[in-house]
């Protein structure tokens, strides 16, 4: 029973210091009563401080109503928080913007979420980790990936994908597909990509590369079954092994791989889909030494039920450790699975100094 006391009283103690420094990380995990006004606000309520001793905390919103107390009309405890608003904004902007057949305004984005340009603009990059402009050009590019597939000419393909013209698109082609619409339709039966195989502290490491960049970053137990996965990825891509001047890429991702802090300094082909590449811009925005849940990237590109498909994406991802997968672990702090061995997961976060 004393040990209740005390426990009750050091989480009063620290709840109150947040209501003192307004933290708005404490939002939805406590509330508290004035007694003197008979209102209950957030922890991060903006209104005078109260006195401590008019003070009483709840658990939820309901409770702090069941003792008698009226929502602030200040900061609204009995609503969603700004957090949620925000991202409840941000998950709708992606739909709009993934249900249209051309890419919505911004002016049309924000006015829709209820907001100006520049904060609407700030808040879409800050949830989803790119600009409304770059998520809705991956979009299209996934839109333009399937119809390629579908449609009997490339110029239906493009038209039908949201483009208003042949001519922009092409300008754009290489960047959205790594190579020319025709190759893609072909599987990338002209795509030149190089690779070697070497051994680095993780095990064997396949690196490959086209005139874009970094393409596939691969590690495993069998070099033969790395060249395989490759095969696999780009099966009528012209495969060739790398030559001298490879050899200083290859030389780049093995001093990345054995110290990932230093950063990789080469440019990347990333393919994938709209919301891959979300999911893999949120992943490469976690620093080394740190770690994520997958429910805290589902969060931060703003689809908060997506866990399940941000876990896909991270099995989906070919660049060990360029795109860092490694750092995403279950809410509990488990390593969880990971494509290349939860030992190697194990290595690269201890190396990281992860906690």
């Amino acid at each position: 029973m004393v040990v209740a006391v005390k426990d009750t009283i050091k989480i009063d103690a620290e709840r109150w210091a947040a209501v003192m420094r307004r933290d708005p990380a404490a939002d939805g995990k406590f509330f508290y009563s004035v007694r003197s006004t008979g209102v209950y606000c957030r922890p991060s309520c903006a209104s005078r401080r109260a006195l401590r001793e008019n003070v009483a905390f709840y658990a939820t919103a309901a409770a702090a109503e069941r003792a008698g107390f009226r929502p602030c009309k200040r900061c609204k405890p009995n609503q969603a928080g700004l957090a949620e608003q925000h991202a409840a904004s941000i998950a709708a902007a992606c739909r709009t913007i993934e249900a249209s057949e051309t890419t919505p305004s911004l002016d049309e984005l924000a006015a829709a979420a209820g907001m100006s340009r520049f904060h609407f603009h700030r808040t879409f990059k800050a949830i989803t980790g790119v600009t409304p402009k770059a998520y809705a050009s991956a979009r299209r590019a996934e839109r333009v990936r399937t119809e390629l597939a579908a449609s009997p000419t490339v110029t239906q393909a493009i038209y039908d994908a949201g483009f208003n013209s042949s001519g922009r698109f092409y300008e754009q082609s290489s960047e959205i597909l790594g190579m020319t619409p025709g190759d893609f339709r072909t599987g990338g039966s002209r795509s030149a990509i190089r690779f070697a195989v070497a051994e680095c502290s993780l095990g064997s490491i396949l690196v490959a590369a086209t005139d874009k960049g970094v393409c596939a970053i691969l590690i495993g137990d069998d070099p033969e079954e790395l060249v395989r996965d490759l095969q696999d990825r780009f099966p009528r891509a012209e495969l060739t092994g790398g030559d001298s001047e490879f050899e200083g890429i290859v030389a780049k991702v093995l001093s990345f791989v054995e110290a990932p802090t230093i950063g990789l300094d080469l440019p990347l082909d990333v393919r994938g889909t709209a919301f891959q590449q979300r999911v893999w811009q949120a992943l490469r925005a976690i620093p080394a030494g740190a770690t994520a849940s997958y429910a805290e990237i589902a969060e931060r590109i703003g689809s908060p039920k997506s866990v399940r498909a941000v876990a896909q994406a991270c099995g989906a991802n070919a660049l060990a450790v360029a795109i860092p997968c490694h750092r995403v672990v279950r809410q509990d702090g488990d390593l969880s699975g990971y494509r290349w061995g939860v030992e190697r997961k194990r290595a690269l976060l201890t190396r990281e100094g992860a906690r």
